[in-house]
């Protein structure tokens, strides 16, 4: 009887070796469970270095931008009579797009002698989030827009469907009393939830920066002063922030929301890594809510960090884990159980 001969995979050199020199195969790829990445760094290394094709420009901002004041923001009742995705914004609401389109074309334009400048959008698909581009595009000329793209990704927080004023104000109130990042809404989402989704999100930003998706094919200049402006939430702007700059969960619970049209800014300091420092101030920082250890990691991304880099001395790595007395769990006999109240019955 002849024996089959055995499957071997073809997508990782190790998986074929012999078994004594299986292990020593495995050492040297450092990518076996991503094929793609290991033939990708091999075809780089042998492609001759005058054929190797240019990096794109890193945008020099990456723009967060708060929908302006919506119907909801001003009347909660409102989500009992309109989905969350439909609530639009008010008359004053739309003065604040309007004036935040303003801010952020001053912005854009007053970097000196560099008129080439050029804005990409990402905007939640809520009604709110729509209206304020709607608001903020009429600062710009179409020739200044690279590129809009609509991102369900950036969406609000979802508390569930048609909400009862009675019952969000119980479930408001345990969530300030779990936790705002962990405590999940019935039939809706935690912030934890938000981060998971945004994870996915950074990711194919980070993708689309490093293979220049935001230039105009196929006779866009690369310009370098490229600004990307995403238009969403203010919980979801605070994950992202979170999610970018590896911020814990006790320093996302001590951040505040933007205002109505407000913008906190990302941008690009010496070493080409984006930093909150370099246009914001320590003040303006503390006041959104970062403590002086995350300003000393802004001013590490502003001074010294190439993009990629990551500050092992920041508090989120290292010793102080092990040392910081917040960190330390109070025995269970000292930790006295509340049984939260029943949430009211839902209306008929």
């Amino acid at each position: 009887m002849m024996m089959a001969a055995p499957i071997i995979s073809n997508k990782c050199p190790a998986a074929a070796a012999p078994p004594w020199r299986r292990r020593a195969s495995l050492l040297r790829c450092r990518y076996c469970e991503d094929d793609y990445t290991l033939l990708g760094v091999r075809r780089r290394r042998a492609q001759p270095q005058q054929q190797r094709q240019p990096r794109p420009p890193r945008p020099r901002r990456i723009v967060l931008v708060r929908h302006g004041e919506s119907e909801g923001n001003v009347d909660e009742a409102a989500y009992t009579r309109v989905p969350d995705p439909l609530i639009g914004l008010t008359v004053k609401g739309w003065r604040d797009a309007e004036d935040c389109g303003r801010r952020l074309r001053a912005l854009f334009s007053s970097d000196s002698g560099d008129d080439d400048w050029k804005v990409y959008f990402y905007v939640s698909p809520y009604r709110r989030t729509l209206e304020t581009l709607r608001g903020i595009g009429r600062a710009f000329e179409s020739d200044r827009v690279a590129g809009v793209r609509e991102e369900p990704r950036l969406r609000e927080q979802d508390f569930g469907n048609f909400q009862d004023s009675d019952t969000m104000r119980v479930h408001k109130e345990l969530r300030r009393r779990y936790g705002r990042f962990f405590y999940r809404f019935p039939n809706g989402e935690s912030a934890a939830d938000v981060y998971d989704r945004i994870t996915g999100f950074r990711g194919t930003l980070r993708g689309d920066i490093d293979v220049g998706r935001f230039f105009d094919p196929p006779h866009c200049a690369r310009t370098r002063n490229m600004n990307i402006v995403l238009v969403s939430h203010g919980l979801t702007l605070r994950v992202f922030l979170m999610r970018w700059y590896k911020w814990t969960v006790r320093q996302f619970e001590g951040l505040r929301n933007l205002p109505n049209g407000g913008v906190i800014v990302m941008q690009t300091g010496q070493g080409g890594s984006y930093s909150l420092l370099v246009h914001h101030t320590p003040d303006e920082l503390r006041a959104f809510g970062l403590t002086d250890e995350m300003l000393q990691d802004q001013m590490w991304y502003k001074t010294t960090a190439n993009p990629g880099d990551l500050n092992h001395s920041f508090l989120t790595d290292g010793q102080s884990f092990f040392d910081d007395p917040c960190f330390v769990t109070p025995p269970p006999s000292s930790v006295p159980f509340v049984t939260p109240p029943p949430p009211p019955p839902p209306p008929y």
